[in-house]
């Protein structure tokens, strides 16, 4: 077995130490952003699925009024990840939560402290909008991550499920009239 030089490690450890930059995306980041929610979309297994654009990523993220936000994790001036997120509202809190929609840290960048360096940049935003939480989503069979955020103190909540419309059942929801007197039935005081 061939055993690695001592240049070598030292590259690993020199990678592995150098200084981490979290900061916020721009629209001239929108090509790097996209490479890496296609990388995500490999990873979990939803190429298929992967629709983004250049254009509309854009408007959405940083037109006149963004749908989300974004932050940029490098490492030595290359991109090592990324968080894409936004806030929703929490009605039994009566505060703003902070929902990250992606996160993402290239494989080679992983285990290097990229991930907790994006959530903690995260969870100072959130602190400072005052939200009462910070929210994601994880796939379930994403083990590593879900280990990852338990070490963190994150807790899974297995009593909500994720409820989605999507295509043609939500353009078939939005064309469908009410009829008042079956919502007067069914709302009775």
């Amino acid at each position: 077995m061939k055993t690695p030089s001592k240049n070598a490690k030292l590259a690993t450890n020199s990678a592995k130490n150098s200084t981490l930059r979290i900061r916020p995306g721009t629209s001239r980041d929108v090509p790097v952003m996209l490479s890496l929610i296609r990388a995500l979309a490999k990873y979990e297994r939803l190429t298929r699925e992967f629709r983004a654009d250049a254009t509309r990523f854009r408007r959405d993220g940083f037109g006149k009024r963004p749908y989300f936000e974004t932050q940029i994790c490098t490492r030595a001036g290359r991109p090592a990840g990324f968080a894409l997120y936004f806030f929703t509202y929490s009605t039994f809190l009566s505060r703003p939560t902070l929902y990250v929609e992606d996160l993402f840290v290239l494989p080679d960048e992983r285990g290097k402290g990229a991930g907790k360096a994006l959530l903690s940049a995260l969870a100072r935003i959130a602190i400072r909008k005052r939200c009462g939480r910070m929210e994601w989503a994880v796939l379930d069979w994403n083990l590593p991550a879900i280990g990852f955020y338990r070490r963190l103190g994150a807790q899974l909540r297995k009593d909500w499920i994720l409820t989605r419309l999507a295509g043609a059942d939500l353009r078939r929801l939005a064309r469908a009239t009410q009829n008042p007197r079956s919502a007067e039935r069914g709302h009775r005081t």
